[in-house]
């Protein structure tokens, strides 16, 4: 009786042990990053925790989240973590209660506007949007404001909010703004500024000449400048709007300390310099930025409330659409 006592002792103790080449953790990422960002970024995170074995599906925000609710419907979410274009989005889920609160211990390096105060979401870069213009121009805007001069009228072109989920927070933004709001894009109407596409298009307008000035994420401007296109990126004065690509973690994560890890991770200053290494703004305060941009205190970030822009985004496309046209 005492050897098989022993015996079955010892066979669970050897099923508790891993098996050898087989990782003791598992983590599920999706991701909107593109390609190679989500591969530089899970080959670190796997370097850095080489028993964590990391599942990872990369798509745009907008079918990466219909294949999840998809999931959710069905009973079966499978990622632990989000890695997604923007907070909006998260504040939705937040709101569901598809979302895990995570203190982080390194929030502290962040600005409180970059995180969720209870730890639901946390931004890891900033890409800002501000104004392009081809060098080929005789007068360099400084505003937001200048794009609405009569001076610029059918010079102007932008991304539209109805494609575009980036200049959707743009507009979020500057129509809450005191001194632009809805008027503001009144006047750009009137102004005839083209509002059609992405940021993609924006800045191959502006570099081509077809339309002087435009209204594009940073670093297609900065990175197109630096590769020889006759453009220059400015900051206006009243601020920028920002994207943030945020991380959260599942309400029904099923490896919660490997998510825990991911997170840290990604928010960490090792994190972080890949974000400075692709070419981003880390979101996190005390690192560098990428060559081209300005130093950290010269970057205004316009006031923005992601439950704000959350409960307004329908109505605020199909006021954007009355004014300038669906697509």
């Amino acid at each position: 009786m005492m050897r098989n006592v022993l015996l079955a002792a010892v066979v669970t103790a050897a099923m508790m042990l891993p098996v050898v080449g087989q990782s003791a953790e598992k983590l599920v990422l999706y991701t909107s990053q593109p390609n190679q960002d989500a591969q530089t970024t899970v080959d670190a995170f796997k370097a850095a925790y080489p028993d964590v074995e990391v599942e990872w599906v990369r798509d745009g925000t907008t079918k990466l989240m219909a294949k999840l609710r998809a999931e959710i419907a069905a009973g079966d979410p499978r990622p632990d973590v989000l890695l997604i274009a923007d907070t909006v989005t998260l504040e939705g889920m937040k709101g569901e209660g598809l979302l895990q609160a995570y203190k982080s211990p390194e929030a502290s390096a962040y600005e409180a506007a970059l995180y969720d105060a209870d730890g639901y979401y946390y931004s890891t870069k900033l890409i800002t949007t501000g104004i392009v213009y081809n060098t080929g121009v005789e007068k360099a805007p400084k505003s937001w404001k200048d794009l609405s001069d009569p001076a610029m009228k059918n010079q102007v072109v932008m991304p539209s909010p109805l494609y575009s989920g980036a200049a959707l927070i743009h507009l979020s933004t500057l129509t809450e703004n005191k001194e632009l709001g809805w008027d503001y894009y009144q006047a750009l109407a009137a102004n005839e500024a083209r509002a059609q596409g992405g940021n993609g298009g924006v800045f191959k307008a502006v570099a081509s000449g077809e339309k002087p000035y435009g209204v594009v994420v940073d670093f297609l401007a900065i990175r197109g400048k630096a590769e020889g296109s006759p453009v220059d990126f400015v900051f206006p004065t009243e601020g920028v709007t920002y994207v943030t690509e945020p991380v959260a973690i599942m309400k029904d994560a099923k490896n919660v300390d490997a998510a825990h890890k991911f997170v840290d991770f990604v928010l960490s200053s090792k994190g972080q310099e890949l974000v400075l290494d692709m070419g981003y703004v880390p979101a996190r305060g005390d690192m560098a930025l990428p060559d081209g941009f300005p130093a950290r205190s010269d970057i205004k970030l316009m006031d923005f409330n992601p439950a704000v822009a959350l409960e307004q985004a329908e109505a605020n496309k199909k006021k954007f659409a009355d004014i300038f046209g669906a697509e």
